[in-house]
Parts: structure tokens; C-alpha cells; sequence
């Protein structure tokens, strides 16, 4: 079986960071509470250079962050896209961007839901149990236009549908009880500092 599928496609190899990351740069990452967050992101109209440079800025801010999937709103930017470098439970790793996603309603008679842990790089240092079914199917496009499916089971299944609720201006903290939440968030002010530190340092790694 193939171990790398990039936009859904399996590919022989690929290096260690998406060739995207190469010509970004690192934005800042929002955190929850902003604004950007917490409302329904605009359909992306426009496909051209703009585009491909916030793809790029948001694998190079997604691979600083030691992140596995990343949504324009956490950046600042409310587009409906996402980029994403995954592995499945089948250790198959999945890289791509996806612009306008959908995820399409799963028959739940055929679906399993998942509780397994899950972050988010904009609720920095929390990690919570969030149920989510074990295989997701988004449809959109990719930067030039052209439709895209993108499958996945198992944790790259987690992300999709993590970061399609991302653009639809909901965290996963929206998922938990008052008391989940209560406790991530108090995770968050215990970590943070420590997130925060690893990713200067990982900045300053990419600069030296």
C-alpha cells in the first residue's frame, strides 16, 4: 500500500515538509475567543496567486506549530480552505490543501464514532476526547479550481472533520460539555507559555 497520497493521489515519495512550506512565511496563529473563529468563513471566489501564497503560509505556520492540519480563519483569514500533512491509522500519511470543503453526511447505520483525543493549534496545550466518526469524505477544490475528493479513516478522518467545522467557525471545544470545556480551557492557561515557547523555537530552527 502506498504510504504518501497527496491531494488524495498516492504518490512514490515525498520530503519530509510539503514544497508549499518552502515559499511561505509564518503568520500568526488566532486563538480561540477571536472573532475569526467563531463565525462561518467565505467561500473562496478568487483562485490565483493570492491563494497559492496563503497555501504556502499556512504549511510553513501549520509545520511550526507541530500542527497536522491547518484553517485559513486560524491565521486570520476568513476563506473557507484548509491545508493539512496527516497520517491515518494505517500510518499512511495524507498532504494536501482543500479550498471550499464540504463534508458529506456519512449513513449512520454504516458510520462508527470514534472518542479519541484531539488539538487544535488555535486552543494551544489542550488536548480532549471528541467523538468523531472513523471515516470522512470532503469535497472541494484545489488552488487552480479543479474539484477534489479527499477521503480518510481513523485520525486523518479526526482532522478532515476537524478542520471543515474550522470553516464553518466552530472548535472542537463546541463539541465538549460545560465541563470539558472548563478543563481545556484550563489546560490551555497551564501549557500555553510552553506551546508558544516551542514554536519560537522552531522558527528560530527554520532561520538558522
Amino acid at each position: 500500500m502506498p504510504s504518501v497520497f497527496v491531494q488524495g493521489r498516492p504518490v512514490e515519495s515525498y520530503p519530509p515538509l510539503a514544497p508549499e512550506a518552502r515559499r511561505g512565511s509564518v503568520r500568526r496563529i488566532t486563538e480561540v475567543g477571536e472573532e475569526v473563529l467563531h463565525k462561518p468563513c467565505r467561500d473562496v471566489t478568487e483562485f490565483g496567486p493570492d491563494l497559492a501564497a496563503l497555501i504556502d503560509d499556512m504549511f510553513l505556520t501549520m509545520y511550526v506549530a507541530d500542527g497536522a492540519g491547518l484553517a485559513a480563519n486560524q491565521v486570520g483569514v476568513d476563506l473557507r480552505l484548509f491545508v493539512y500533512d496527516c497520517p491515518d491509522d494505517d500510518g499512511a500519511r495524507h498532504v494536501g490543501h482543500i479550498v471550499n470543503p464540504v463534508l458529506e453526511p456519512l449513513d449512520p447505520a454504516g458510520r462508527r464514532l470514534l472518542d479519541d483525543s484531539e488539538g487544535c493549534l488555535s486552543v494551544p496545550g489542550a488536548v480532549m476526547d471528541v467523538p468523531r466518526p472513523d471515516r470522512a469524505v470532503v469535497r472541494g477544490y484545489d488552488r487552480d479550481g479543479e474539484p477534489l475528493v479527499i477521503e480518510g479513516t481513523g485520525y486523518f478522518a479526526r482532522c478532515l472533520a476537524h478542520e471543515t467545522d474550522h470553516v464553518g467557525g466552530h472548535v472542537y471545544l463546541d463539541r465538549l460539555s460545560k465541563r470539558e470545556r472548563k478543563d481545556a480551557l484550563r489546560q490551555v492557561a497551564d501549557r500555553r507559555e510552553e506551546v508558544f515557547a516551542r514554536r519560537a523555537a522552531n522558527v528560530e530552527a527554520l532561520n538558522g
